[in-house]
């Protein structure tokens, strides 16, 4: 799939407010500082598009961007550290989930992983709860150049392996990097596929 036109639209505090469910739609989410706006400007092959920042924490509502004027692309609150209050944190959650479970035309979750770490009790967790949903995922492995490539492979298995502790299939998994660009074509041809399942 080649990327010719991508454009920020709204950021929005509840499903509700989100732009007319009328075409696929594709979030991506993660534990705070997981680089997940540095994942969608790779993606779409612009430095802007999605704001980056080293504070976790920054991305507090659902920030959809249209892209080649025929899918979206959402920005979600990432989950676990940041500096909020209780409120604050339980205000996110309850709009993520509500996001999740009722966004009529979304058609896959990305899950943020950072290839960096031994499995982390909060993916799982978040994994746990999307299937506990129904909800499509698949899993996205980044920062994949932030280590050597034995570690990254190690701690892919890694976690995969701790999945099938509970899971019988596992997702569709991509390991990138945004400084190489890794993994961009598998999941630009991931999307394009699943657009067409959602013509018909």
């Amino acid at each position: 799939m080649e990327i010719k036109s991508s454009a920020y639209i709204i950021s929005s505090p509840d499903y509700t407010k989100c732009p007319s469910p009328d075409r696929p739609e594709y979030a991506f989410i993660g534990r705070s500082n997981v680089g997940k706006s540095s994942l969608i400007n790779m993606l779409c092959n612009s430095s802007s598009l999605a704001k980056t920042s080293r504070t976790p924490g920054k991305t507090q509502l659902l920030n959809h961007f249209i892209i080649n004027d025929d899918f979206y692309i959402v920005d979600l609150p990432g989950y676990g550290f940041a500096k909020v209050s209780q409120k604050q944190r339980k205000n996110w959650e309850k709009m993520i989930e509500d996001y999740l479970r009722k966004r009529e035309n979304l058609v896959n979750v990305f899950v943020l992983i950072d290839s960096r770490h031994d499995p982390q009790k909060l993916d799982i967790e978040f994994i746990n709860q999307l299937g506990k949903w129904q909800i499509p995922f698949s899993l996205v492995f980044t920062k994949a150049d932030k280590e050597n490539q034995k570690t990254v492979s190690a701690n892919v298995k890694s976690f995969l392996n701790k999945m099938k502790e509970t899971w019988q299939f596992l997702p569709n998994h991509f390991v990138t990097s945004v400084v190489k660009k890794t993994g961009r074509e598998k999941i630009l041809a991931f999307i394009a596929e699943m657009n067409e399942e959602f013509k018909i």
